[in-house]
């Protein structure tokens, strides 16, 4: 059987500390620090991988200091697009939404679609018609609301700039920020599965979405090496098909899980000045967590341990 595990993050980008009260930096330590324990609670009673990553986001939507789910982004339009997608390592399986505004938890379509669809990707109006039609309650937008949220807007409008996430006393500058939240996970049984959720960026055109929802690009899972979740300069990730290039680099040419992290986030992703990380565990249980921006909320924690958070590059809790 194997070491059980979960790694999450919560968005990467230019981390200003000087920004950062020590009050607010707590709040985000024990947001990531609660989400793993939960994820560690579910895989210690015996549940899959892919339960644990689609509660792990859940919570993550549901925690309006991330950009996903309540407290996601607005679009130049004043409206909400959320995306997300789910991948089971054992079978391959996949479901995502894109685009939509009138579902809670997105991260719930997509694991309805996995199960109960023939398709991977649905979008839009068809997505929430299938969620509905699956049990999950229609929802007002205005759920999402938070007034930082309309704040950023409002600033990025009048600028006419799109910003990536967190703007005004926050960790993280808002023209670096990507905001998106994420879940990998190895079960006991030795199944691995990867999550991805997101809000978008503030002042996006309407109808823009980046690679949370596309598998391979911005999330990724197969038992024979790796889960991976990505955060970052969406369209250079869908380009790189960064998630998949490092279960690729690792089936192909022998790369282990640092070694194909290290090559698609310090390397390739440069490039093409992407920017971002990811999240990743690979079949043995082995941890990466690498990225190029200045810092990653992020977390993990194996069954029976003390989670191990961090927002900083050189922090680790």
């Amino acid at each position: 059987m194997s070491k059980a595990v979960i790694a999450i993050h919560g968005g990467a980008g230019a981390i200003t500390r000087a920004q950062l009260s020590p009050e607010k930096e707590l709040l985000y330590i024990k947001a990531l620090s609660d989400i793993v324990e939960a994820g560690q609670a579910l895989l210690a009673a015996g549940g899959s991988a892919l339960d644990a990553v689609t509660e792990a986001v859940r919570l993550l939507e549901e925690c309006p200091l991330f950009n996903a789910g309540i407290g996601a982004v607005f679009t130049h339009d004043g409206t909400h697009e959320l995306d997300a997608c789910i991948m089971d390592g054992n079978t391959l399986e996949a479901g995502a939404v894109a685009g939509v505004s009138h579902i809670r938890n997105p991260i719930l379509a997509a694991r309805k679609v996995l199960e109960h669809s023939p398709h991977v990707l649905l979008i839009g109006s068809g997505a929430e018609n299938f969620a509905e039609q699956q049990g999950l309650e229609a929802v007002s937008p205005d759920i999402f609301f938070t007034q930082e949220r309309w704040d950023q807007l409002q600033r990025a409008r009048a600028n006419q700039q799109t910003v990536l996430d967190h703007d005004g006393g926050e960790p993280i500058n808002p023209d670096t920020k990507f905001g998106t939240v994420g879940a990998v996970a190895l079960d006991q049984y030795g199944n691995l599965a990867a999550a991805t959720s997101t809000g978008g960026m503030t002042n996006k055109m309407p109808g823009r979405f980046g690679d949370s929802p596309i598998i391979g690009a911005g999330c990724y899972a197969n038992n024979a090496n790796v889960a991976v979740s990505c955060t970052g300069t969406g369209e250079v990730f869908m380009k790189t098909l960064a998630a998949y290039d490092i279960a690729a680099l690792m089936e192909y040419a022998g790369l282990s899980l640092h070694q194909a992290t290290e090559r698609v986030v310090m390397e390739k992703l440069p490039a093409l000045e992407g920017s971002g990380g990811v999240i990743a565990i690979d079949s043995e249980g082995n941890v990466a967590l690498p990225f190029n921006s200045e810092g990653m909320y992020r977390g993990y924690g194996y069954v029976g341990d003390a989670p191990s958070v961090g927002i900083y590059s050189s922090q680790e809790h």
